[in-house]
């Protein structure tokens, strides 16, 4: 298989960085590493081009990264900012003349359909989304060159899926992952990994949580997402990091 890239389309929570009204340090900073938009990615390489989520931000973040083509689209679960944003995906629909199949648990695809009822009916209205559902069990499965292993994580109980494709794994939005799920990241050389804040948080990793699992799984490279403005300022937590660990920002590219 060819080089995989896997670019950062938002590392942010679902309020984004800033937060609508707040004057922090955070949200008043002039890094654009602390401009969030909600969490996303792009993996890609020479032959197939997927999106993991489709927040609010999605159609910025499409042409922020000049994305012009996917072959599919994996939601990790229902919640408004990894969702809200799949109607823009009608634009795929368009330049590539087929449906856009959307990778997720089951509980997931029913989420979604019952927000985008328009798009997974039967309805022949022009510009409505050509989504079909693809439901993710426990086995791997395909989408063009790229075999992805589904890493089931718990986020106050709800099932998210985490994804492992080769050496890298990505999980987001999780407070909890089980013994089997961490026996399925063993091995993995580039981590990518929700943590919120410093403070506990009833549904996702702190800090010092998701330093933990970093250091149990012996992860060479781990990179830290959906983070809060609550964290501090992205310059200031990284001084603080090990060497291999930092913050994820929004643009960032990581090459395999």
């Amino acid at each position: 298989m060819s080089t995989m890239t896997v670019e950062i389309l938002g590392s942010g929570t679902s309020q984004g960085v800033p937060v609508i009204a707040c004057n922090c340090e955070v949200c008043s900073s002039k890094d654009p590493k602390d401009d969030r938009m909600r969490s996303a990615i792009w993996i890609h390489n020479t032959d197939t081009s997927i999106v993991v989520d489709t927040g609010p931000d999605f159609r910025r973040q499409m042409l922020n990264h000049s994305v012009d083509h996917l072959d599919a689209t994996i939601i990790t679960h229902g919640h408004a900012d990894h969702t809200v944003g799949m109607d823009d995906l009608r634009t795929f629909n368009f330049l590539q003349n087929r449906h856009m199949n959307i990778y997720a648990y089951p509980e997931t695809l029913e989420d979604v359909a019952n927000r985008f009822s328009y798009a997974f009916g039967k309805s022949d209205y022009p510009g409505v989304p050509l989504l079909t559902p693809k439901e993710v069990g426990v086995n791997p499965f395909t989408i063009g060159s790229l075999d992805i292993q589904p890493i089931p994580v718990l986020h106050r109980g709800e099932r998210v899926m985490g994804l492992r494709i080769d050496d890298f794994a990505y999980i987001t939005d999780a407070n909890e992952i089980s013994e089997a799920s961490r026996e399925q990241l063993k091995g993995t050389k580039i981590l990518v990994l929700n943590a919120l804040r410093r403070e506990p948080h009833y549904s996702h990793f702190t800090l010092s949580e998701a330093l933990a699992i970093i250091e149990e799984l012996k992860v060479e490279q781990a990179y830290l997402t959906h983070i809060s403005h609550l964290i501090g300022k992205h310059a200031d937590v990284e001084v603080e990091l090990p060497n291999h660990v930092g913050l994820c920002y929004d643009g960032q590219i990581i090459d395999l």
